[in-house]
């Protein structure tokens, strides 16, 4: 895949992404400050929050590096295909 076809975020999709991702984030914390509950359970709900986060980045990385990995064995098949029709000559006679 060239440089040009490869997909591109706009600035706005990526400022959206973000900013929906921090507004969610407050809002729990904002809802888990103020339940009418112990501060053990808001301590346990916070970490759960905490972990819910690292883990969507951890799933978020590994996904793409499936697809980067997808995407560099295509390369090299494709680069190797390149390779033998440079070299196939459709004109050449084998055994003369």
């Amino acid at each position: 895949m060239s440089n040009s076809m490869k997909p591109q975020t706009t600035n706005a999709y990526y400022l959206q992404a973000v900013l929906s991702f921090a507004l969610a984030t407050a809002a729990l914390a904002i809802g888990i400050a103020y339940l009418p509950v112990s501060p053990w359970m808001r301590g346990f709900l916070a970490v759960g929050l905490l972990y819910e986060i690292t883990s969507a980045f951890t799933l978020a990385k590994v996904i793409r590096d499936r697809q980067d990995a997808g995407q560099i064995h295509s390369r090299v098949d494709q680069a190797r295909l390149d390779k033998l029709l440079a070299e196939h000559d459709p004109f050449r006679v084998d055994g003369i």
